[in-house]
Protein backbone atom coordinates (compact mmCIF):
# COMPACT_ATOMS: atom_id res chain seq x y z
CA UNK A 1 0.00 0.00 0.00
CA UNK A 2 2.84 2.35 0.83
CA UNK A 3 4.39 1.78 -2.59
CA UNK A 4 0.98 2.30 -4.23
CA UNK A 5 0.42 5.65 -2.50
CA UNK A 6 3.98 6.80 -3.27
CA UNK A 7 3.45 5.99 -6.96
CA UNK A 8 0.07 7.73 -6.88
CA UNK A 9 1.66 10.81 -5.27
CA UNK A 10 4.38 10.89 -7.95
CA UNK A 11 1.71 10.57 -10.66
CA UNK A 12 -0.39 13.40 -9.23
CA UNK A 13 2.63 15.70 -8.88
CA UNK A 14 3.57 15.39 -12.52
CA UNK A 15 3.33 18.73 -14.31
CA UNK A 16 1.42 17.42 -17.32
CA UNK A 17 -1.28 15.84 -15.11
CA UNK A 18 -1.85 19.13 -13.27
CA UNK A 19 -1.88 21.07 -16.55
CA UNK A 20 -4.39 18.61 -17.99
CA UNK A 21 -6.65 18.91 -14.94
CA UNK A 22 -6.54 22.73 -15.12
CA UNK A 23 -7.26 22.57 -18.85
CA UNK A 24 -10.29 20.30 -18.32
CA UNK A 25 -11.72 22.57 -15.60
CA UNK A 26 -11.20 25.75 -17.61
CA UNK A 27 -12.50 24.03 -20.76
CA UNK A 28 -15.71 23.01 -18.96
CA UNK A 29 -16.29 26.53 -17.66
CA UNK A 30 -15.44 27.98 -21.06
CA UNK A 31 -17.86 25.62 -22.80
CA UNK A 32 -20.63 26.67 -20.38
CA UNK A 33 -19.98 30.33 -21.19
CA UNK A 34 -20.12 29.72 -24.96
CA UNK A 35 -23.28 27.61 -24.60
CA UNK A 36 -24.94 30.39 -22.60
CA UNK A 37 -23.87 32.93 -25.22
CA UNK A 38 -25.34 30.78 -27.98
CA UNK A 39 -28.61 29.81 -26.29
CA UNK A 40 -29.39 33.11 -24.56
CA UNK A 41 -28.08 35.73 -26.99
CA UNK A 42 -27.33 34.41 -30.47
CA UNK A 43 -30.15 31.89 -30.91
CA UNK A 44 -32.90 34.41 -30.05
CA UNK A 45 -31.41 36.81 -32.59
CA UNK A 46 -31.24 34.06 -35.25
CA UNK A 47 -34.80 32.97 -34.48
CA UNK A 48 -35.99 36.57 -34.70
CA UNK A 49 -34.32 36.97 -38.11
CA UNK A 50 -35.83 33.69 -39.33
CA UNK A 51 -39.28 34.74 -38.12
CA UNK A 52 -38.92 38.09 -39.86
CA UNK A 53 -37.81 36.47 -43.12
CA UNK A 54 -40.07 33.42 -43.32
CA UNK A 55 -42.89 34.41 -40.97
CA UNK A 56 -42.82 30.83 -39.70
CA UNK A 57 -41.13 29.13 -36.79
CA UNK A 58 -37.70 29.83 -35.44
CA UNK A 59 -34.64 27.63 -35.53
CA UNK A 60 -35.61 25.83 -32.34
CA UNK A 61 -38.79 24.50 -33.99
CA UNK A 62 -37.37 23.18 -37.25
CA UNK A 63 -38.38 19.51 -37.31
CA UNK A 64 -38.66 16.85 -40.00
CA UNK A 65 -41.30 14.42 -38.80
CA UNK A 66 -40.88 10.73 -39.55
CA UNK A 67 -43.93 9.80 -37.49
CA UNK A 68 -46.42 12.26 -35.99
CA UNK A 69 -48.47 11.61 -32.87
CA UNK A 70 -51.00 14.29 -31.95
CA UNK A 71 -51.96 15.23 -28.41
CA UNK A 72 -55.34 14.20 -27.00
CA UNK A 73 -57.32 16.69 -24.89
CA UNK A 74 -59.29 15.95 -21.73
CA UNK A 75 -62.38 15.12 -23.76
CA UNK A 76 -60.49 12.38 -25.62
CA UNK A 77 -60.40 14.33 -28.88
CA UNK A 78 -57.28 14.43 -31.05
CA UNK A 79 -55.90 17.95 -31.38
CA UNK A 80 -53.66 19.49 -34.02
CA UNK A 81 -50.78 19.83 -31.55
CA UNK A 82 -47.97 17.33 -32.14
CA UNK A 83 -46.81 15.36 -29.09
CA UNK A 84 -43.02 15.57 -29.39
CA UNK A 85 -42.46 13.01 -26.63
CA UNK A 86 -44.21 10.30 -28.69
CA UNK A 87 -43.42 11.47 -32.21
CA UNK A 88 -40.35 10.48 -34.23
CA UNK A 89 -38.63 13.46 -35.80
CA UNK A 90 -35.28 14.94 -36.85
CA UNK A 91 -34.40 18.00 -34.78
CA UNK A 92 -32.54 20.18 -37.28
CA UNK A 93 -32.58 23.13 -34.85
CA UNK A 94 -30.57 21.24 -32.20
CA UNK A 95 -28.10 20.13 -34.88
CA UNK A 96 -27.63 23.66 -36.22
CA UNK A 97 -27.28 24.94 -32.63
CA UNK A 98 -24.50 22.41 -32.00
CA UNK A 99 -22.71 23.57 -35.15
CA UNK A 100 -23.01 27.20 -34.06
CA UNK A 101 -21.63 26.24 -30.62
CA UNK A 102 -18.66 24.52 -32.24
CA UNK A 103 -17.92 27.45 -34.54
CA UNK A 104 -18.17 29.89 -31.65
CA UNK A 105 -15.82 27.84 -29.46
CA UNK A 106 -13.34 27.53 -32.34
CA UNK A 107 -13.57 31.27 -33.07
CA UNK A 108 -13.11 32.33 -29.45
CA UNK A 109 -10.21 29.90 -28.97
CA UNK A 110 -8.59 31.24 -32.14
CA UNK A 111 -8.93 34.83 -30.88
CA UNK A 112 -7.52 33.91 -27.45
CA UNK A 113 -4.55 32.01 -28.93
CA UNK A 114 -3.94 34.84 -31.39
CA UNK A 115 -3.93 37.35 -28.54
CA UNK A 116 -1.55 35.20 -26.45
CA UNK A 117 0.80 34.75 -29.42
CA UNK A 118 0.81 38.48 -30.14
CA UNK A 119 1.55 39.25 -26.48
CA UNK A 120 4.30 36.62 -26.45
CA UNK A 121 5.90 37.95 -29.63
CA UNK A 122 5.63 41.51 -28.29
CA UNK A 123 7.33 40.43 -25.06
CA UNK A 124 10.10 38.71 -27.03
CA UNK A 125 10.63 41.82 -29.13
CA UNK A 126 10.67 43.97 -26.01
CA UNK A 127 13.09 41.55 -24.36
CA UNK A 128 15.55 41.79 -27.26
CA UNK A 129 15.02 45.52 -27.69
CA UNK A 130 17.70 46.51 -25.17
CA UNK A 131 20.10 43.62 -25.84
CA UNK A 132 22.86 43.09 -24.80
CA UNK A 133 21.89 44.98 -21.64
CA UNK A 134 20.50 42.77 -18.89
CA UNK A 135 17.06 43.26 -17.38
CA UNK A 136 18.58 44.56 -14.17
CA UNK A 137 20.72 47.09 -16.06
CA UNK A 138 17.70 48.36 -17.97
CA UNK A 139 15.75 48.73 -14.71
CA UNK A 140 18.67 50.61 -13.15
CA UNK A 141 18.88 52.99 -16.12
CA UNK A 142 15.13 53.64 -16.00
CA UNK A 143 15.39 54.24 -12.27
CA UNK A 144 18.10 56.82 -12.94
CA UNK A 145 15.67 58.68 -15.18
CA UNK A 146 17.17 57.68 -18.53
CA UNK A 147 14.88 58.02 -21.52
CA UNK A 148 14.15 55.20 -23.95
CA UNK A 149 16.49 56.74 -26.55
CA UNK A 150 19.33 56.96 -24.03
CA UNK A 151 18.85 53.32 -23.01
CA UNK A 152 18.89 52.27 -26.67
CA UNK A 153 22.07 54.29 -27.18
CA UNK A 154 23.67 52.56 -24.17
CA UNK A 155 22.65 49.18 -25.58
CA UNK A 156 24.14 50.05 -28.98
CA UNK A 157 27.38 51.18 -27.31
CA UNK A 158 27.59 47.96 -25.29
CA UNK A 159 26.97 45.94 -28.44
CA UNK A 160 29.74 47.80 -30.26
CA UNK A 161 32.13 47.11 -27.34
CA UNK A 162 31.31 43.41 -27.44
CA UNK A 163 31.78 43.22 -31.19
CA UNK A 164 35.12 45.05 -30.91
CA UNK A 165 36.28 42.69 -28.15
CA UNK A 166 35.28 39.66 -30.21
CA UNK A 167 37.11 41.08 -33.22
CA UNK A 168 40.31 41.61 -31.19
CA UNK A 169 40.04 38.11 -29.73
CA UNK A 170 39.70 36.65 -33.23
CA UNK A 171 42.72 38.64 -34.46
CA UNK A 172 44.84 37.53 -31.49
CA UNK A 173 43.82 33.93 -32.04
CA UNK A 174 44.76 34.19 -35.72
CA UNK A 175 48.13 35.78 -34.84
CA UNK A 176 48.94 33.13 -32.23
CA UNK A 177 47.86 30.26 -34.44
CA UNK A 178 51.32 29.61 -36.03
CA UNK A 179 52.99 29.59 -32.60
CA UNK A 180 50.36 27.18 -31.31
CA UNK A 181 50.81 24.91 -34.30
CA UNK A 182 54.61 24.95 -33.91
CA UNK A 183 54.32 24.10 -30.21
CA UNK A 184 51.91 21.27 -30.99
CA UNK A 185 54.28 19.82 -33.63
CA UNK A 186 57.18 20.11 -31.20
CA UNK A 187 55.23 18.26 -28.53
CA UNK A 188 54.36 15.51 -30.99
CA UNK A 189 58.03 15.14 -32.03
CA UNK A 190 59.14 14.94 -28.40
CA UNK A 191 56.50 12.32 -27.70
CA UNK A 192 57.57 10.23 -30.68
CA UNK A 193 61.23 10.46 -29.70
CA UNK A 194 60.48 9.39 -26.15
CA UNK A 195 58.43 6.46 -27.50
CA UNK A 196 61.26 5.37 -29.80
CA UNK A 197 63.77 5.56 -26.95
CA UNK A 198 61.49 3.45 -24.78
CA UNK A 199 61.18 0.84 -27.56
CA UNK A 200 65.00 0.60 -27.99
CA UNK A 201 65.44 0.01 -24.29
Amino acid sequence: MKKFFSEFKAFIQRGNVIDMAVGVIIGGAFSAIVTALTNNILMPIINYILLAITGGQGLDKIYTYLSKVYEVNDAGEITQVVDLTKSIYIDWGAFITAIINFLLIALVLFLIIRLINSLHSGAEKQKGKYAPLSKEEVKALKKDGKTNEEILAAAAARKAEIEEAEKKAAEEAAANAPETEQKLLSDIRDLLKSQQSANKE
